[in-house]
């Protein structure tokens, strides 16, 4: 009795152990129309940013959940506070939206 349930715990550890054998992009089995949207706010997020960062404000990044909007809201964020370069609204909404594009593998909107 003590053999199986040892035997298969052991697989349990053993196999959450071993890396995954492809890593997802975050917007895999999401439509495109859903990406456009969801990297719009990103952009509105890095705008945002962008207008912190100029009146000195601290960088307010979202609590890390394990969630494609949070991962990829906070690499934009920290981008922004990160690089000097951006010092246009645009400029910031431009890397907000190349940088979720490439994180959801989307072709872009239609802008």
């Amino acid at each position: 009795m003590k053999l199986p349930t040892v035997a298969g715990f052991a697989l349990l550890v053993t196999a959450s152990a071993l890396p995954q054998a492809h890593a997802a992009r975050y917007g895999d089995g999401m439509p495109d129309a859903q990406k456009i949207r969801f990297c719009e706010r990103v952009r509105d997020f890095a705008v945002q940013a962008y207008y912190d960062r100029e009146k000195g404000r601290p960088m307010k990044v979202f609590v890390e959940d394990g969630s494609a909007g949070a991962d990829i809201t906070n690499v934009v964020i920290r981008r922004i506070y990160a690089e000097p370069g951006i010092s246009t609204p645009q400029a910031a909404e431009r890397l907000g939206r190349e940088t979720c594009n490439a994180m959801m593998g989307s072709k872009g909107s239609a802008e």
